[in-house]
């Protein structure tokens, strides 16, 4: 029972990331415009452009490889594997003792390798900019993001999301998990694109719009698709670490199943509001400036995991 229990909250999981995904795009899309005293397009204004894209046939680069047919697929299926362990409104699902942090860090990782792949494979020069750019980040986004790691394994004994969560249900210490919070928060803006200036022509296409300057119909809607799944992905594992409150716990009933759906629904709304005030607050941050930012965002996260460490007298 207890293994059909957790098979199907492990379905419904996987459904409510898929349906959610667009949709939290485009709520965060409409508040940060109606803050910046637009109309803004419609909530559901993703959905429609996925679905006329997936309409059209892809056009490749007479230089591409099967690389440019083949990397959106692959990403596509990395971030689906991602999704599966990231919890959402219950916990004890059928991967529960696969969903290791490092894990969904490797996995989101390998769905940027395969962006950067697809850019760098047309061979064209704004491509190859992008894909080098996105290099750079990733020489500190990484090392942030184990930090992090090390900082809730110190405090929770583990790195499974599950065991971390509960951690952070029973009372995390002082002033260490702070820092590490704002670490992961700083990561999920660089690495959604949520950090970066978009009021300008050429900005965007310094960075991860370039890399798929090349792509479009089907395959142009399956990398829009992967950034919004890695938006609701980041704000769902920042929902699960930071705030687990009213997640279901392992072996639940579909009533408790029904209170912890409630409850990551106004978690991702509370999470999406308060990224469309960071987005609408400021002009956003160039691309020069982004090493400094993920630097900051290192630096927190390496001061909680010394701290961490000492306080637990593993010193």
């Amino acid at each position: 029972m207890a293994l059909l229990g957790g098979i199907l909250a492990q379905l419904l999981h996987l459904a409510l990331l898929l349906v959610a995904a667009p949709l939290v795009l485009g709520i965060t899309r409409w508040l940060r415009e109606r803050m910046l005293g637009r109309r803004g397009a419609p909530v559901l204004q993703p959905f429609r452009d996925m679905d006329r894209l997936l309409r059209k046939q892809p056009v490749l680069a007479e230089n591409a490889s099967w690389i440019s047919e083949a990397a959106p697929y692959a990403g596509l299926a990395a971030c689906l594997a991602a999704a599966a362990l990231v919890p959402s409104f219950t916990g004890g699902m059928l991967l529960a003792t696969t969903a290791d942090l490092l894990v969904v860090a490797g996995l989101l990782a390998a769905a940027r390798m395969a962006l950067l792949l697809a850019g760098m494979d047309a061979g064209t020069a704004l491509g190859g900019m992008g894909a080098a750019r996105g290099l750079a980040v990733s020489v500190f986004t990484e090392p942030a993001l184990l930090a992090c790691a090390i900082s809730f394994s110190i405090l929770a004994g583990t790195t499974n999301l599950d065991g971390i969560a509960a951690a952070f249900r029973e009372g995390a210490p002082g002033l260490r998990v702070p820092l590490a919070l704002v670490g992961m928060a700083m990561l999920m803006l660089a690495l959604t694109g949520n950090a970066r200036n978009r009021t300008g022509l050429v900005e965007p296409a310094m960075a991860d719009d370039a890399m798929l300057l090349e792509s479009s119909g089907r395959h142009l809607a399956l990398w829009e698709y992967q950034s919004a799944l890695r938006l609701t992905l980041w704000l769902a594992l920042f929902a699960a670490l930071f705030l687990p409150f009213g997640m279901a716990p392992a072996g639940a009933g579909p009533l408790l199943w029904l209170v912890g759906l409630l409850a990551w629904a106004v978690k991702m709304g509370g999470l999406c509001l308060v990224l469309a005030i960071f987005e609408s607050a400021g002009a956003g941050m160039r691309l020069s400036r982004l090493p400094e930012f993920l630097g900051l965002a290192l630096l927190l996260a390496l001061l909680a995991a010394a701290l961490l460490f000492l306080g637990t007298g593993l010193a």
